[in-house]
C-alpha cells in the first residue's frame, strides 16, 4: 500500500508540532506556511523545541497555500478560528472524495462549516491536547507531556471506522496519542468550552493561570463560566458528562501557573485573536437557548468593540 499522504495546513505551534512528529516518524508529510516562517522552513525544516523528541531541525516539505497543488489522502486543518475561510481554497484544491478532513481548531462546529465549504471530501470533526507555540519564524515549541489529537465522524459522517483507525495508528507510530471519538460532537464541545472559561477568565483579569488557581475572585468566576458553558451544551443536546465541571477544574489546577492563553497574548500583542470564536460565540449561543449567561454577559461587556457584527 501506497504511503498515506498528509497535509497540514497552518504551521503554527499545533501544526508545526503535528508536521514535525510525523515528518520524525517517517510519514509523508507537506505543511502550509506562509511568509518569512515559509522561507525559513524551506531553507532549515522546522527548528522543533520539544518536551517530547528534544531539540532538531526537521527537514519538511512546505508551500504556500498558492503554490501548492498536489492531492493529499488527510488534512489537518491547525488554523485559527479567525482564519478558516482564508485557507479552504487550498483545503479544495488538495482534496478528492477520498480524502479525510481534521479540523482540530478550538472552536465547536468547524467540522461543519468546513463540510458545508468542501462537499467532496470526508470532513471529520476534532480537537487537539497540546502546548504548542511558534516561538519564533520557523521555530515550533513543544511543552510538556501531553499531545493528543481527538477525532470522529459527524452525526452524517461517511468515512470507515478502519480508515480513522488507520489514522490514528499512523499518529500513534509517531508518539502522538490518537483516539477515535465515539461521540465527537461531545468531545468538540467540552474542549472549546474549557479554553472559553480559560480563555475568558485569563483575558478579563489579565492573569495567568496561577490566579485562576488560586485567586478566589479570579476562580469563582472561571467555574461560573464553564457552569454556563456546560449549560449551553445541554441545552444543545450536546451529551455533557456529568463530570465535566469537576474533570476541567482539574485540568485547570494541573496547568503550568506561568502560562497564559493564546487569545489573551494576542489581545494584549494587539494581533487578530479568537475572541469572537471563544467568548461571543458561546454567549450568543446560550441566549439563542433561552440561558441568562450572566458571567459571559460581564466578561462580554469589557470586550464589546471586538465583536464582529
Amino acid at each position: 500500500m501506497a504511503k498515506r499522504k498528509y497535509l497540514v495546513v497552518g504551521t503554527g505551534g499545533v501544526g508545526g508540532s503535528i508536521a514535525s512528529f510525523m515528518s520524525l516518524g517517517g510519514k509523508d508529510v507537506t505543511c502550509i506556511a506562509r511568509g518569512s516562517h515559509l522561507q525559513k522552513i524551506n531553507v532549515e525544516g522546522i527548528h522543533l523545541k520539544s518536551f517530547l523528541k528534544g531539540d532538531m531541525y526537521v527537514p519538511v516539505k512546505a508551500f504556500s497555500a498558492e503554490n501548492f497543488d498536489g492531492k493529499a489522502d488527510v488534512i489537518f486543518v491547525c488554523v485559527k478560528g479567525y482564519s478558516l475561510f482564508t485557507v479552504t481554497d487550498v483545503i479544495k484544491r488538495a482534496s478528492t472524495p477520498q480524502t479525510v478532513i481534521i479540523p482540530v481548531l478550538n472552536v465547536f462546529g468547524t467540522g461543519e462549516k468546513l463540510a458545508s465549504a468542501i462537499s467532496d471530501a470526508q470532513t471529520l470533526a476534532g480537537c487537539i491536547y497540546i502546548i504548542g507555540t511558534k516561538t519564533a519564524d520557523g521555530e515550533i515549541t513543544q511543552q510538556g507531556e501531553i499531545f493528543r489529537v481527538v477525532f470522529g465522524n459527524m452525526p452524517d459522517g461517511t468515512a470507515s471506522s478502519e480508515t480513522l483507525a488507520s489514522i490514528a495508528e499512523d499518529l500513534k507510530e509517531c508518539g502522538i496519542e490518537a483516539r477515535v471519538s465515539s461521540d465527537i460532537m461531545r468531545d468538540t464541545f467540552c474542549k472549546w468550552a474549557f479554553i472559553s472559561a480559560m480563555a475568558c477568565t485569563g483575558a478579563y483579569y489579565d492573569v495567568a493561570m496561577s490566579e485562576v488557581q488560586h485567586n478566589e475572585t479570579v476562580r469563582t468566576t472561571f467555574v461560573n463560566l464553564l457552569k454556563e458553558a456546560e449549560a449551553t451544551g445541554r441545552k444543545s443536546g450536546i451529551n455533557i458528562p456529568a463530570n465535566f465541571l469537576s474533570t476541567h477544574i482539574k485540568v485547570m489546577d494541573n496547568l503550568d501557573p506561568t502560562s497564559t492563553a493564546s487569545m489573551q497574548k494576542d489581545l494584549k500583542r494587539g494581533h487578530d485573536s479568537e475572541i469572537n470564536e471563544l467568548l461571543f460565540d458561546m454567549l450568543q449561543r446560550g441566549e439563542k437557548l433561552g440561558l441568562e449567561m450572566p458571567t459571559y454577559k460581564a466578561v462580554a461587556k469589557k470586550f464589546q468593540e471586538y465583536k464582529k457584527p
